[in-house]
């Protein structure tokens, strides 16, 4: 039933998504459906909590000091290749992150998450870039996070080749952002030194 939410969420939006719908989705009554659920607002919140707990599982493994040891390419692919896939499986996360009228604790979640992948960013970055001072890192780590967010709603919005293209495109702003800050690394470290453009 919850995968059928996740239909329905995707294709109607929240608002647009019915108990109804839901049912007829997953190929139950609806009567069927209130026997585990007593109305759209709770398997939303289920729903968010299971994708949640995935999304933190996905950018737990994303965001790991190994990816330091790797050049920048290879480091931005590494980062966020798992982010991107996992928002494109499951486009209902978008739906159920976003808008006034999502349930309060699934908007709680989303925004406590939004800081801990904030921080994790920030972290990442200053152990790139361990001689800047930590002003200059946190206004690049927000800066690179707002620039993944709007590039992966473009990506999102795409299929096929064309959403291809567009991870492309946004693996190289994000590259050509990052790529000159690198250059400041200190002596001895070899991140950048078998980057490819």
């Amino acid at each position: 039933m919850l995968e059928a939410a996740a239909t329905v969420f995707t294709t109607s939006g929240y608002n647009g998504a019915s108990t109804n719908a839901i049912a007829r989705e997953a190929g139950v009554s609806p009567g069927t459906l209130y026997q585990f659920f007593p109305n759209k607002e709770a398997i939303a919140v289920e729903l968010g909590n299971r994708l949640t707990h995935r999304w933190r599982e996905t950018y737990g493994a994303a965001f790991v000091h190994s990816h330091l040891e790797l050049p920048l390419d290879r480091m931005l692919d590494a980062i966020l290749d798992p982010l991107i896939a996992f928002n494109c499986e499951n486009p209902a996360f978008a739906v159920l992150t976003h808008g006034s009228e999502i349930p309060g604790v699934i908007t709680q979640e989303h925004d406590a998450l939004h800081e801990t992948m904030l921080t994790r960013t920030e972290e990442l970055i200053s152990g790139y870039l361990p001689d800047l001072p930590a002003d200059r890192v946190t206004r690049i780590a927000d800066t690179a996070f707002v620039v993944f967010k709007s590039g992966l709603d473009l990506v999102m919005a795409h299929d096929g080749p064309e959403r291809q293209a567009y991870i492309a495109e946004l693996k190289a702003v994000m590259y050509g952002y990052l790529h000159p800050l690198a250059r400041t690394r200190p002596a001895g470290a070899t991140a950048h030194d078998t980057d490819t453009p």
